[in-house]
């Protein structure tokens, strides 16, 4: 990053810890105008370091992902609301897998009030969200522990994912592209999510829109791999005609909240 300026460093950097930056914020965190910032964060886009969003930016890096607390921070709410969309979609007394991710962490928090439930996991932050519900049985897979984010990878896990044929995967991903492939940064760790898509009678893909701006090197698989895709809004129109032509189920939440407003202010 030798061609940037020392603000834009502390930008990348403020955006690697925090997960993106706001447009408004960084202007009153300088002291500019926020045309400078977007300036900035424009310049820092055209070198592939930031893609844009909504009213800012976050890292766009292509071999690295963001620290798990900052990809925590990134559309939470819309993450949430994802989450309660793909539990919804989930029946009581059902089998399933649900992978690494912070949006799959979403999924499992609104399952707390199934019952019935049989939850196999590579995912050390959902078994921790499940296992004290009495009606919920959690599994989780062995191997080596990723101290970045608690995720289990490895060889024996693929392994004991095998051993099962659920009902229901409940997958994340890192990034997708424009053909529809999904991607992710760490190839053990995609190696359990295609074990966990090939042992699943239905999969569902929960990511939010700023998987649209992002890429990462390995691939898991592709759109057409899922049943159901669960993100808050399906904006690229190839995407969007994707999975319209291979039969792909979309839940769009952003529909879904404005459907709702709109029937409250109807009655």
């Amino acid at each position: 990053m030798e061609s940037i300026t020392p603000r834009q460093r502390e930008i990348v950097a403020l955006a690697r810890a925090q997960g993106r930056v706001n447009v408004e914020d960084l202007a009153a965190r300088y002291e500019v105008s926020a045309q400078t910032i977007r300036k900035d964060l424009n310049q820092l886009c055209d070198q592939r370091i930031m893609s844009r969003v909504h009213g800012g930016a976050v890292v766009a890096s292509g071999v690295e992902n963001l620290a798990y607390e900052a990809r925590r921070f990134i559309a939470r709410d819309e993450k949430a609301a994802i989450g309660r969309a793909a539990a919804a979609l989930i029946p009581n007394e059902a089998s399933l897998f649900i992978n690494i991710g912070t949006t799959t962490e979403e999924v499992a928090r609104a399952l707390t009030d199934h019952h019935g439930l049989l939850v196999i996991t590579n995912n050390l932050h959902v078994a921790t969200l499940l296992y004290p519900h009495e009606n919920i049985e959690v599994i989780v897979a062995g191997g080596p522990v990723r101290r970045s984010d608690g995720g289990v990878i490895g060889a024996a896990a693929v392994d004991l994912i095998r051993q099962f044929k659920v009902d229901y995967a409940v997958i994340g991903t890192s990034a997708i592209d424009e053909e529809g492939a999904l991607l992710d940064f760490d190839y053990r760790e995609v190696r359990v999510s295609q074990a966990i898509i090939e042992n699943a009678r239905q999969c569902l893909l929960v990511a939010d829109s700023t998987k649209f701006e992002r890429s990462a090197p390995v691939r898991i698989g592709h759109l057409r791999d899922v049943d159901v895709f669960v993100t808050d809004r399906l904006d690229p129109a190839p995407l969007r005609e994707l999975c319209r032509s291979e039969g792909i189920k979309v839940v769009e939440t952003e529909t879904l909240i404005e459907h709702a407003a709109y029937s409250q202010s109807e009655t």
